[in-house]
């Protein structure tokens, strides 16, 4: 019986070698839970489910662990963890990859096998779900709580129907009849009604059971064609109901131990169409007990009741058998083998010749009796005694085919005549007769456990000594030699281990368990005494082939002695490679067939048939070199001649140096534990591990310190490219800052002009504000001093009229007019004079504001353009850092430029033309000064005249017809008619030189704010200029 403990892994195979249920028990299988932890315990199976196909089935545990068997493809997969405890379980019979499982919550879920995701969840239920019964259509489903039933629809997972009952009544089982539209429902009071799926319609009840045998029925099974219904309870009578009749027409009595019935179910039969004959019932010691319900006969049992089964599952065509023991484990069992001695064919009939008492016979005196089971004995004749003799057989005979049989049926006796005949053995059996000789035991939880040891140290970097292709292969050869290597510690350090092992590797490298038995069986029968001398070759092993090959062919030994070849290079390379160097694979397992099936010298025997077949050959060879090739490569040799050649030498050896007298005979590996393997010289081993283990830390401790180096090169290089890529940086940096340096004295250098042209403007614009105002001082000064000089004269006339009032009372009103005229006149000059003051003194303030304000801006307007300047360097330095990047826009920015160079030429164009505006209107104001000037002295001429002639006129009276005459001379020259004419003239060309002063402070303060508008428009040109001259250099 294998087993397989599910431990924490989530996919595998079910079982590691084909199974062959025995017929006493049948069990295909058993599987176990248990976890890995501190404490380890098994999880309990629950429920279990077979899949429509009847070849895969589904178990869930007390912890919600939900697993899929697949019994035709040898695999399980872990498909669901709910986290708590299944109740029941189905297969979806419309969608194969979904089932449904009750969970301890009430609730119902659907998932999928493939994919593992949640399909649906159904709640509805109070109580514990269980049952679930699907369709056969696999539309619909139906669960069962104790409280109630529920319908639902598959393809929605939406309840239909709910049915209600009362609480005194209970429900046993709802479930659908098979290939059928029926509902039954049983019931706790033994009521059971059958219901129509659709329209939920009561078809009918069965009537109630003969209270002779009335029993509480608690479980239920019914065929598959749906016509008999049997069911059972506590009591040992099974009651087989007539769904189609409606009526109990047997009734069966179990064996008196069977007190009460957990579970029926029908084993399906593939030519009973449906109407299944036999029975299962599961009864309360844990034993299901099949029998036949028409003939009432018990065909088989499972179960036992040290090993009781809790519940049980029937695969629907009738192969398997899924049950829950009672220890939690689940069991597989094989219907074919437990049906084996029943499906038996019925013993032939033997006929039997009973001897008459007369010596002769007659046809008619002959009796024939005919039995079925067993042969009955003749009756002897009185007259005619009939001598038994009992012969013994030949002990030895007898314990020699004790000895040469194998397991499988096989008898190596047999299979060496076989072998002898035909030279090797069939391809198809080959491997099987190998397993049966070799008597593998097949340690699977031995051979797990070295296997878990993982790969040993010896055979980690196996890849770079033996560069095998085939990644699958080099991973076996490393797990054989790994396991050999944990089972015994001095095959770590056999350094001919790979080339022992590779071929067998090679041929069984899908079954690892049977390459490691029989490697392991090669090593301990036909490589004995070879560790001995270890780690040299084995040099008794050697010499009893040397003592062979002397005793058989002298000269081909004196022939290798006088070229110095000795053992260890004609025969050594055979055994360490056993042979897989110089055969093919046909020839090598034609050999080993016979190395298998014969005494373990018959390998050593083997190298001196294959150097004795081989003396042409050799006896050519001169060279050592020749020697290595011919023992490592292939030769043109019959592998059969070999083959004869080596039974010859078994026969012909002399027994004082045949092996055998040294090998042992052929012992198999032990079953359960692999025996210990200790024949070789420990203390060596030892030593060589330790010295390893010593070399092993040093090596680490080694490239331990040569990483740590390393990483300080690394870092130390990282460092030193760190503190170049600096010094770099640093450098491009100290040439960026003297660039930006010279630059910025560049800048400074203009700015420096630029202030000193701006001090220049500056100075100029103050020179002609002092000169301003210097005039204007002027001119109010010599305002002040007219108008003192007006005041003594006012005065002096004044004096004079008093002095002349006395002399002249005639003409005192008229000279008092005249007075008041001047006097009026004067005041009107001298008002005259004071606005023209105030307004020279208001216009020089708004002109002194005017300038400050202009040089403010004009200031203004420079830091501005200093500001300009700086962004437009920055913008020339990015332009710069840029050119790269801006070489595709070259022709476009040459474009621009030449448009620049042509605004910059229509530019100063237009600032020659300004300038030469603005000298014109310089040289207008000056002429405007000019006469402005003229003016001034022609008003002052005529002042100085008016005065003159009132003093001439007050000092000379009498002189009034020259004087006339002379006034109309000069009127000639200026033409007035009386003294109050000459002082409307006065105050009207005083008037008139306002004006015209006005209109050239005017003049002046347009002509001021002119200059300064060209000089910022100067200003901008410049800074445009210097913008766009490294462009210029550029292109």
């Amino acid at each position: 019986m294998q087993s397989t403990d599910l431990g924490n892994k989530e996919s595998g195979k079910i079982w590691h070698r084909k199974p062959s249920p025995a017929t006493r028990d049948g069990i295909i299988v058993n599987i176990i839970h248990t976890t890995s932890d501190y404490l380890p315990k098994v999880l309990r199976f629950l429920n279990v489910a077979f899949d429509s196909s009847g070849d895969g089935l589904i178990a869930g545990d007390h912890q919600g662990n939900i697993y899929v068997f697949d019994l035709s493809g040898n695999r399980f997969n872990l498909v669901q963890r709910t986290a708590q405890a299944c109740t029941a379980l189905a297969f979806n019979l419309r969608r194969k990859s979904e089932f449904l499982v009750a969970l301890a919550d009430y609730s119902v879920k659907c998932f999928d096998t493939v994919t593992k995701e949640l399909i649906s969840w159904m709640r509805g239920h109070e109580s514990s779900v269980f049952s679930i019964s699907v369709h056969a259509s696999g539309r619909y489903a139906i669960t069962t709580s104790s409280d109630t039933a529920q319908l639902w629809d598959l393809d929605t997972f939406q309840r239909k129907r709910k049915l209600n009952i009362l609480q005194s009544v209970g429900i046993q089982k709802v479930f659908f009849l098979p290939l059928s539209n029926t509902i039954l429902s049983c019931f706790k009071d033994n009521s059971i009604f059958a219901w129509e799926c659709d329209t939920l319609f009561c078809k009918y009840q069965l009537p109630a059971p003969p209270e002779s045998s009335s029993i509480l029925y608690k479980v239920f099974a019914v065929t598959r064609d749906g016509r008999i219904l049997a069911a059972g309870g506590k009591s040992n009578h099974l009651h087989l109901w007539c769904l189609e009749a409606k009526q109990l027409f047997r009734i069966i009595q179990m064996p008196t131990k069977v007190r009460a019935i957990r579970h029926l179910e029908f084993l399906p039969d593939s030519f009973d169409a449906g109407s299944n004959q036999v029975l299962g019932v599961l009864s309360q010691d844990g034993i299901l007990r099949f029998l036949n319900v028409q003939t009432c006969k018990l065909l088989f049992e499972v179960g036992s009741l040290d090993e009781g089964i809790s519940s049980a599952v029937i695969s629907p065509h009738g192969r398997y058998i899924a049950s829950i023991m009672e220890n939690g484990s689940l069991n597989i069992y094989s219907v074919q083998a437990l049906t084996q001695e029943i499906n038996k064919p019925p013993p032939p009939l033997v006929k039997v010749i009973e001897d008459l008492p007369k010596s002769k016979l007659t046809s008619g005196d002959i009796k024939i009796k005919v039995t079925s089971g067993r042969v009955q004995q003749p009756a002897k004749s009185r007259e005619n005694q009939i001598q038994t003799r009992i012969l013994k057989q030949d002990l030895t005979s007898h314990f020699e085919n004790k000895e040469n049989e194998l397991s499988g049926g096989l008898n190596r006796k047999r299979l060496q005549i076989l072998l002898k005949g035909y030279g090797e053995y069939p391809t198809k059996y080959r491997m099987f007769i190998w397993r049966s000789l070799l008597q593998l035991p097949e340690n699977h939880a031995a051979f797990s456990s070295l296997i878990d040891k993982g790969i040993h140290v010896a055979f980690l970097n196996l890849q770079k000594k033996y560069p095998i292709k085939s990644r699958k292969l080099l991973r076996v050869l490393q797990r054989t030699l790994s396991a050999l290597a944990h089972w015994s510690a001095i095959f770590s350090d056999t350094p001919y281990l790979p080339l022992l092992a590779f071929p067998f590797v090679k041929l069984f490298q899908n079954n690892q368990l049977i390459c490691f038995e029989v490697v392991a069986t090669l090593i301990i029968n036909w490589c004995q005494h070879w560790f001995e001398y270890f780690p040299n070759p084995p040099i008794n092993i050697l010499s009893m082939i040397e003592n062979v090959l002397a005793f058989h062919d002298k000269n081909l030994l004196q022939h290798f002695i006088d070229h110095d070849i000795t053992s260890q290079l004609y025969a050594w390379p055979l055994l360490e490679t056993v042979f897989s160097e110089v055969l093919t694979r046909e020839e090598w397992l034609k050999l080993f067939d016979n190395v298998f099936s014969n005494h373990p010298s018959f390998l050593l025997l083997t190298v001196v048939a294959y150097n004795i077949c081989s003396r042409a050959p050799l006896l050519n060879c001169n060279l050592k070199d020749d020697f290595e090739y011919f023992f490592h490569h292939r030769n043109n040799l019959d592998i059969s001649i070999v083959i004869r050649e080596v039974y010859h030498l078994m026969d012909t050896t002399p027994t004082d140096i045949h092996p055998d007298s040294t090998l042992d005979a052929f012992v198999a590996l032990t079953k359960g534990q692999y025996p210990v393997f200790n024949q070789y010289p420990k203390f060596i081993v030892d030593y060589q591990t330790q010295e390893r283990e010593r070399i092993r830390k040093d090596e680490l401790d080694y490239l331990r310190e040569r990483q740590t180096v390393e990483n300080m090169q690394a870092e130390a290089e990282q460092q030193r490219a760190e503190d170049e890529t600096w010094y770099q940086k640093q450098e491009l940096l100290r040439k960026a800052e003297e660039a930006r340096r010279e630059m910025l004295l560049l800048e400074e250098e203009k700015m420096v002009q630029q202030r000193q042209r701006l001090a220049a403007v500056k100075r100029e614009l103050k020179a002609k504000e002092i000169q301003l105002q210097e005039a204007a001082r002027r001119r109010f000064l010599k305002l002040q001093q007219d108008q003192r000089e007006m005041e003594l004269r006012r005065l002096d006339d004044e004096l004079e009229r008093k002095n002349l009032t006395r002399n002249q009372e005639a003409v005192a009103k008229e000279m008092r007019e005249d007075a008041d005229t001047y006097r009026r006149k004067v005041n009107l000059e001298e008002h005259m004079f004071h606005r023209l003051i105030e307004t020279d003194r208001a216009q020089n303030q708004k002109t002194q504001e005017l300038i400050e304000e202009n040089l403010a801006k004009a200031e203004q307007a420079c830091l501005n353009t200093d500001w300009r300047i700086q962004a437009l360097h920055k913008q020339r330095c990015d332009d710069l850092q840029r050119n790269e990047c801006y070489q595709e826009m070259a022709n476009l920015l040459r474009k621009n430029r030449r448009k620049e160079i042509e605004v910059l030429n229509a530019m100063m164009e237009k600032e020659a033309v300004k300038w030469k505006e603005a000298e014109e209107k310089n040289f207008r104001l000056k002429s405007e000064k000019k006469a402005s000037a003229l003016s001034d002295a022609s008003r002052q001429w005529f002042l100085e005249k008016e005065i003159s002639d009132a003093l001439e006129h007050t000092e000379h009276p009498c002189d009034e017809g020259p004087r006339c005459q002379n006034d109309q001379a000069a009127s000639s020259c200026l033409p007035r008619a009386s003294p109050l004419s000459d002082i409307s003239e006065v105050g009207s060309s005083t008037w008139i030189s306002l004006n015209q002063r006005k209109i050239q402070w005017d003049a002046m303060e347009q002509d001021l704010l002119e200059r300064v508008r060209n000089l910022r428009q100067r200003l901008t040109a410049q800074a445009r200029n210097r913008c766009q001259t490294p462009h210029l250099l550029a292109t």
